[in-house]
C-alpha cells in the first residue's frame, strides 16, 4: 500500500492537506492567445515544439510571400510582353525538392524525440485509472487500495468565492507534486476526452478500451482541464480539476480520503444533468 514507509512524511504536512494548492491557479483567462503556462515537463517540450515549427512555418510562409511579390513586380504583363518559353530548370527543380526535405528534417527530429518522451509512462510513483462517465469523472487509485471516488462539476447556481464556474469539482483530484503519475483512461458508457492542457496530457477514454498517459506536476497549484469530445448533453459538464501538493500533504490527503470516501458508489444510470451541490457528498460516500 502506498501509506507504507510514508508516515514521517505524513507528520509534516499541514493542517489542510490541499491548503499548498490554493497559492497558484492555472485556469484559462479571458482573451488568451496561446497555450497555457506550462505545469509539467511534458506541456514544456510540447509548447517549445510548437514555437519551433511555427518559427519555421512563418519563415517559409515569409519566403515564399517574397518571391511571389518579386514575380508578380519582375515578371508582369507591360515588362515583359513576350513571355519566356522556358519549362524547365534543373536547379531550381533540385532546390524546392532538397530544401522542403530538408526543413522537414529538422521538424521531424525533434517531433519524434517528443512522441518516444510522451509514450515512456514506466516507473510512475502513482497510477490512477480514469474513467469518464456521462457526465462525471472517476478516479480509482490504483497504488492506493480502496481509494475510488467520483467527481462532478458544482451547478453554476452553487459557485462559492474561489470556485470557477464550469470548472470546479466537488472532489477533484489530488496528486503529488513532482512525483511521476501515470493515467490509465477509459470510458463507462461513450467516448470522453480526458485534456489537461497545462500538464501536456490528451487522450481519448474509449468504451472497452485503455490508453495511458503521464505527467510530472512542477509546483503545487491548481489545475484544469475538461472533456474535449462531445459526449452527449452534459459534454460541458465534465470538468477537470486537479489540486497538487507535497508529497507529505499528499500522504495526508489520501488517509482522510480513505475515510471520506469508503463504500464509494457510482451512480448506476447516467445523469441527465449537474447534480444539487447538497446531493454530490452522497454520490460519493
Amino acid at each position: 500500500m502506498l501509506l507504507c514507509g510514508h508516515v514521517a512524511l505524513a507528520q509534516t504536512a499541514s493542517a489542510d492537506p490541499l491548503a499548498a494548492a490554493n497559492s497558484y491557479v492555472n485556469a484559462p483567462f479571458d482573451w488568451q492567445m496561446w497555450l497555457p503556462k506550462a505545469g509539467s515537463p511534458m506541456e514544456a517540450r510540447i509548447d517549445w515544439l510548437m514555437q519551433y515549427v511555427l518559427w519555421i512555418m512563418a519563415g517559409v510562409v515569409g519566403f515564399v510571400g517574397l518571391l511571389m511579390l518579386f514575380v508578380i513586380i519582375r515578371f508582369r504583363a507591360n515588362r515583359n510582353p513576350k513571355p519566356s518559353q522556358v519549362t524547365h530548370n534543373t536547379l531550381i527543380e533540385v532546390v524546392w525538392i532538397v530544401v522542403p526535405v530538408l526543413i522537414l528534417a529538422v521538424i521531424i527530429v525533434p517531433s519524434i524525440n517528443l512522441i518516444y518522451y510522451q509514450a515512456d509512462d514506466s516507473n510512475p510513483y502513482l497510477t490512477v485509472t480514469v474513467t469518464g462517465h456521462q457526465w462525471y469523472w472517476e478516479y480509482n487509485y490504483n497504488s492506493v487500495p480502496g481509494l475510488d471516488y467520483t467527481s462532478y462539476m458544482i451547478p453554476d447556481d452553487q459557485i462559492q468565492p474561489g470556485e470557477l464556474r464550469r470548472l470546479s469539482v466537488d472532489h477533484p483530484l489530488v496528486l503529488p507534486v513532482g512525483e511521476k503519475v501515470k493515467f490509465v483512461i477509459t470510458s463507462g458508457d461513450v467516448l470522453h476526452g480526458f485534456y489537461l492542457p497545462s500538464l501536456g496530457v490528451q487522450k481519448y477514454a474509449i468504451p472497452g478500451t485503455t490508453l495511458t498517459s503521464w505527467t510530472i506536476i512542477d509546483k503545487p497549484g491548481t489545475y484544469y482541464g475538461q472533456c474535449n469530445q462531445i459526449c452527449g448533453l452534459n459534454h460541458d459538464a465534465m470538468p477537470i480539476e486537479i489540486k497538487a501538493v507535497p508529497l507529505a500533504d499528499y500522504i495526508a490527503w489520501t488517509k482522510t480520503a480513505l475515510a471520506t470516501y469508503t463504500d464509494n458508489t457510482v451512480p448506476a444510470t447516467p445523469l441527465s444533468s449537474p447534480m444539487p451541490r447538497n446531493q454530490l457528498a452522497d454520490a460519493t460516500r
